[in-house]
């Protein structure tokens, strides 16, 4: 999932979804907030088609990304396809920041004035939260859905705070979907403390973080309980640039990058086989992707 960072590229292992940044002027929503619309929901499936044995849809099983230009895409790994579903005219006053997707394939989406929306991954429409914007301390954030440990279908929405200026952040963070309230749970280790970083979480409850370290970015596991840091790994060669997000699936990280002028690239580490990052996608198009995230029914090894 989102916002505006520095530089980053190289080597890990599992894990899954998250998002980034923009600076646009923000258009008037068609959605009343607070007013459900359809093609979204709490039920498994997010009404995009059946589900399966696991109570995930197909369509939950794919990446999501939102634009610069506040569009959203779907994003197919395999193939390396985007498909564009519509623009998101949420009722926020300012341009989208970040998005994580659900395990019902709802988009959560959060804007750069700190507002927090649900998308539809069907259609691109929007409901507020109701979420109030900065609690402690947080205003523009990335994002993630992770379990709550291996083997579990409950999930958290964790966050990682982005300050207003510069690139700094005040470490991780939880919202409870019930109560929309946000709980800061800690900074993270060494140098990574007080730095900015975009979020993807997994299926078997693992959380990650692509930090805004340069002159490269770094890639770590971080902890769900406090968010210390572990595993840090210097991507080398990849730059966030003032567009970037990252998320997880089939077993590799796949970051994408941008200098918020050019289209994104789409860079793939290879966690899954031998470590290595490749350049897989040098143009996604016309657009900069801000936003990634991916649900935790998505795969947590390669597809056979």
């Amino acid at each position: 999932m989102r916002r505006e960072g520095i530089k980053a590229a190289v080597v890990f292992v599992v894990a899954l979804a998250a998002a980034c940044s923009s600076a646009e002027r923000p258009e008037a929503s068609t959605n009343k907030p607070g007013t459900p619309t359809g093609g979204f929901g709490n039920t498994p499936g997010n009404g995009n088609g059946t589900t399966g044995a696991d109570g995930c849809s197909a369509e939950a099983k794919l990446v999501y990304v939102v634009s610069q230009e506040r569009d959203l895409y779907s994003f197919n790994p395999a193939s390396l396809a985007f498909t564009k579903i519509g623009q998101i005219n949420c009722a926020a006053s300012g341009t989208p920041n970040s998005m994580a997707i659900d395990r019902a394939g709802t988009a959560w989406v959060n804007y750069s004035d700190g507002s927090l929306f649900k998308v539809s991954t069907t259609n691109a429409s929007c409901t507020d939260t109701g979420f109030e914007r900065g609690q402690s301390g947080f205003v523009k954030f990335g994002m993630a859905f992770a379990t709550n440990g291996e083997g579990s279908t409950e999930e958290t929405l964790y966050v990682a705070s982005v300050d207003e200026i510069g690139d700094g952040g005040r470490g991780l963070g939880k919202i409870d979907l019930k109560t929309m309230k946000l709980t800061a749970l800690g900074d993270y280790s060494g140098n990574l403390q007080g730095e900015a970083a975009e979020l993807t979480g997994t299926g078997d409850g693992k959380l990650f973080g692509f930090f805004t370290t340069a002159p490269n970015a770094t890639l770590a596991q971080i902890d769900k309980t406090k968010g210390a840091t572990s595993g840090n790994q210097s991507l080398a060669g990849v730059s966030t640039g003032l567009a970037w997000a990252f998320s997880f699936w089939g077993g590799d990280f796949w970051f994408y990058t941008s200098d918020g002028v050019t289209p994104s690239t789409v860079t793939q580490l290879r966690a899954s086989g031998n470590n290595e990052l490749k350049v897989v996608k040098q143009n996604v198009g016309n657009f900069k992707i801000v936003g990634a995230g991916v649900s935790t029914c998505a795969p947590l090894a390669p597809p056979r």
